[in-house]
């Protein structure tokens, strides 16, 4: 008894620290990002739970601030890359380079192999390139020329796109897009946010200084607190809460394609790292309720002959209101 005892309180301190890192994480990104605390909690949901993300939105909005400003917080390594139509996988994931000196070939890594990975416009990139983050993102690893190399832990890969520009992209596949565990909009900020940028009371005039930000852990510290996510409590009607959200996408006439397993346990994860930043050692449905906009919208397909007209985010929130909430 005394060793489980001491187990769970062990656990607990590590859920406190955790959520200590989490929220120092989330109020540099507030310094930064102004006006945005909705998107910098779900940046911090997807950093503590282990899962990528992806951010949709127009040029100028702060995307890359936010994915710099994360790493800077917690001294991660950080590597961006401008995605093209004429970038090669090799360009992401690296390849091997002929040494005539000493009569070998030598693996030369690519930014893949990092912390914190900004991949800018996505899908800008071929298909071609574009699967050479699906590796990463899913194992955690890098195949090239028969032989994997295992990426740095922590790895968090923040994809951004242009929802405005069609013009020379390539739409992301559904493989791709099930490896986000989040996808947010960060839109313009109000007019008074607006005003404190232009007279450097914040924003980018904090990112330029972010020497003077507080650091809030390192990346050891941000694998222990990704390990403590996973000992939040979920009980069995708030499992089954999930697994019934998802079926629900997959057995509509409006639904082509619905939310695979991976989604469900983005979820799952997602719902206890946001509790976790609440606080809390426990998931609760409300926790499911108000992440499964961001978590599931971008993992379905609507068919395009549907006569709602209804995007895929309405859908899903219409699931949620007729889905039985758990007691």
């Amino acid at each position: 008894m005394s060793d489980a005892i001491a187990s769970e309180a062990e656990a607990a301190q590590g859920r406190a620290a955790a959520t200590a890192l989490g929220r120092g994480v989330e109020a540099n990104l507030n310094l930064v990002v102004l006006g945005k605390a909705a998107a910098t909690r779900l940046a911090a949901v997807a950093l503590l739970a282990e899962g990528h993300l992806l951010i949709e939105d127009v040029p100028g909005v702060g995307k890359t601030l936010l994915a710099r400003t994360l790493a800077s917080a917690l001294e991660l390594t950080y590597r961006r890359v401008q995605l093209t139509p004429d970038l090669m996988p090799a360009d992401i994931v690296g390849a091997s380079v002929w040494l005539p000196g000493e009569g070998k070939f030598e693996f030369r890594g690519g930014p893949v192999f990092t912390n914190v990975l900004v991949a800018d416009e996505l899908n800008r990139a071929s298909p071609r390139t574009q699967s050479a983050l699906l590796e990463a993102m899913g194992e955690r690893q890098a195949t090239v020329d028969g032989l994997t190399y295992g990426l740095s832990r922590p790895f968090f890969v923040v994809a951004t796109q242009n929802p405005t520009d069609a013009e020379g992209t390539y739409p992301l596949p559904e493989a791709q897009l099930d490896r986000f565990m989040l996808r947010l909009e960060l839109g313009y900020p109000d007019a008074t946010h607006e005003l404190e940028m232009l007279f450097g009371r914040g924003g980018f005039e904090n990112f330029k200084h972010q020497d003077r930000l507080p650091k809030r852990g390192n990346a050891d510290a941000l694998v222990a607190a990704q390990r403590a996510v996973q000992t939040v409590q979920v009980r069995p009607a708030v499992g089954r809460y999930v697994v019934d959200l998802v079926r629900a996408t997959r057995n509509h006439t409006d639904v082509l394609l619905g939310v695979s397993p991976r989604g469900a346990q983005a979820l799952f994860r997602a719902a206890q790292a946001f509790a976790l930043l609440d606080g809390r050692d426990y998931a609760r449905p409300e926790d499911v309720q108000a992440l499964a906009g961001s978590v599931l919208a971008h993992r379905i397909t609507l068919r395009a002959q549907s006569s709602s007209g209804r995007d895929a985010l309405a859908f899903i929130e219409e699931v949620v209101r007729r889905t039985p909430v758990p007691m």
